[in-house]
This record gives structure tokens, sequence and C-alpha cells, in this order.
């Protein structure tokens, strides 16, 4: 929930910070990363060749994925960020070794998520749904699915 003197931008991330947490992800921050706290790692501004991205997923300490965080009022224009989005995918990161670009990719406010798995022969970004939801969790199970499928990750 959103406090008083919140701006837009941190409302949003105490939002999806939330979701990926309810999914199963340990969200931490760069300067304070224990690999040992759970399977899944969403940390938060990491830094990548292009910049830090907002989010970057780990799996079994292997990068698998980008979450990139608006305000809320950016709900209906959110697919205008999936370039920026794809940029910190195919990122090089610091502290690891990754040689392709990471397979997922997501666009969040907290409240709309759009999801692009850049292993399809024709990836394009779509609304996160069950679909998505199991894509993720063929690729890399963190836990077992759950009934609510809207969150990130879950």
């Amino acid at each position: 929930m959103a406090r008083a003197n919140q701006t837009p931008e941190q409302a949003a991330r105490e939002n999806i910070d939330s979701l990926l947490t309810q999914a199963g992800w340990a969200v931490q921050d760069k300067n304070g990363i224990d690999p040992k706290a759970s399977l899944g790692l969403a940390i938060r501004e990491y830094q990548t060749d292009t910049g830090p991205a907002d989010y970057v997923l780990f799996i079994d300490r292997k990068p698998v994925g980008v979450v990139e965080a608006k305000p809320e009022h950016w709900g209906q224009k959110i697919t205008t960020v999936e370039e920026q989005s794809r940029r910190y995918a195919s990122a090089k990161l610091k502290w690891v070794s990754n040689s392709q670009p990471l397979p997922f990719v997501y666009e969040s406010t907290g409240v709309v998520t759009r999801f692009t798995d850049s292993r399809d022969p024709r990836p394009r970004s779509w609304p996160w749904s069950a679909v998505s939801a199991a894509l993720t969790r063929q690729f890399h199970p963190i836990r077992k699915p759950c009934a609510t499928t809207s969150k990130i990750g879950s």
C-alpha cells in the first residue's frame, strides 16, 4: 500500500516487491545480495553495462530475466518501454558472466504487467497471464503453481 510521502515510482516498486515476494522471489538490494536466501532472487538496481536494471531475476544464481518498473500511471503505455527492457536483458551484467540475452523480460507498474519470452521465434509482449506463468515455471520452477497467476513470476 502506497504511503502518502511516496513518489509514484516508489509506490510502484513497493507493489512490485510485494508481487515478486508473493510469487516466491527473495527481493534484495544490490548492496546486500545473499545468494543463499532463496533459489529465486530479484535484485533491485542491478548494474549492467547500459545502466542499472530495476530488477534482475536470478534462479539458482543464474540470471534469467529483468523487470522494468514504471509508475502506475504508465499502465496504458507500458509497452512503450519494451525497448528499454530488452536493452537491459541484452546487456552484460556486473559480477556474472552472461553471453546470451536473458530470456524473460517484464514491464510492470505493480498493477499492469507485460511479459516477453525472448526464446519465442517471434518474441512479443503479452499481458501477464496463466500462459506466461506456465512458461516461466517450465523454464525454471521456483515453486509449485499457485491459484493466483496474475503476479510477476507466479
